[in-house]
């Protein structure tokens, strides 16, 4: 399946939802924000939202620091 992940087209198996996803790019789901077609995708859903290929997935890593 080919998705578009922050405007990179990439291959992954399926089926895949948004949870594994982000453990795929090695980010933690706690500290990132996630559109989905230009939908956010609330956290809570990460692990019930599944990808389709030609989906365009854009992901934000929150950074603290002061």
């Amino acid at each position: 399946m080919q998705i578009k992940v922050n405007g990179e087209n990439r291959e992954f198996e399926s089926p895949l939802n948004v949870l594994a996803l982000a453990e795929l790019l090695q980010l933690n789901p706690k500290q990132v924000a996630v559109e989905r077609n230009c939908e956010i995708v609330p956290r809570s859903r990460y692990a019930e939202v599944a990808l389709a290929d030609g989906d365009q997935i854009e992901i934000v890593h929150f950074i603290g620091g002061g």
